[in-house]
């Protein structure tokens, strides 16, 4: 089976040494040509709702009931390129996961085992999201930069319960496309304010990834930024039910070259 956390990692390796190897020159005036921007912080989650499978031999439960709202940390790793001032590629790991222990108020059934009410149970959310875009930015000016584009995205998610000898889970790995757009405002001097997102709405599902940050620029090549990050969205199919909804406060630095 294809282990996509050592692949991420390998990628991740390789393209950072390329961007250490690189030279550091501009892809077109003013537009550096690589960007590297780590970004962390707390995450919580006021909404995350199960049944699996999604029919009548299943239990709709709440994670939020059973472990709580959290925080957990969460961090994320984007690599931009800008091939040239209008047209550019990023890519994003940003696996996130916790282990909690709770206990269900009533029984649950959940991918073909029982549980039961006030026993404690383990719980592992994990959804990790591995995505490669492209963005066209359409306006280039000295207060506005805006960026549309698409994003292909991996979604390596899994559900796990364990009570005392008794676990089940449910893993799925599969394509979502998703639009983008992206928007930054220089307001004064070395202050910017900056929005972006990833989402999609339609059919059984939805899923949104947005964050606004409020960023101050140290030099040409090194900001901090500090905001709100939400994700929301989820599926309403034969196999699974699933909604959560998480919010981020984080802090990012970024790296031009």
């Amino acid at each position: 089976m294809l282990d996509l956390h050592r692949l991420c990692k390998c990628v991740a390796a390789g393209v950072l040494l390329g961007l250490l190897a690189f030279p550091a020159s501009s892809g077109a005036q003013g537009t550096s040509r690589f960007e590297l921007a780590l970004e962390g912080g707390p995450v919580w989650q006021t909404r995350n709702d199960v049944r699996i499978p999604n029919d009548a031999s299943g239990t709709r439960f709440s994670l939020v009931d059973l472990v709580g709202q959290g925080p957990w940390p969460a961090v994320r790793l984007e690599i931009g390129w800008n091939i040239n001032r209008r047209h550019g590629l990023r890519a994003l790991l940003a696996p996130l996961s916790y282990t909690e222990s709770g206990e269900f108020r009533a029984p649950v059934s959940f991918a073909g085992q029982a549980y039961a009410a006030g026993a404690a149970t383990e719980a592992t959310y994990q959804f990790n999201s591995w995505r490669l875009g492209y963005r066209y930015r359409f306006r280039d000016s000295a207060r506005w930069k805006l960026s549309v584009g698409f994003t292909a995205k991996i979604r390596d998610a899994k559900i796990e319960l364990q009570q005392g000898t008794i676990t089940s889970k449910d893993t799925d790995v599969g394509f979502v496309p998703l639009l983008h757009f992206d928007a930054d405002w220089h307001a004064a001097g070395k202050w910017n304010l900056s929005l972006d997102a990833d989402g999609l709405a339609g059919g059984p599902g939805r899923a949104i990834d947005a964050a606004l940050q409020l960023g101050y620029s140290i030099s040409d090549r090194f900001t901090l930024a500090a905001g709100y990050r939400t994700l929301e969205g989820g599926a309403d199919v034969e196999s699974v039910y699933n909604f959560a909804w998480l919010h981020y406060a984080i802090v990012s630095a970024t790296w031009r070259l």
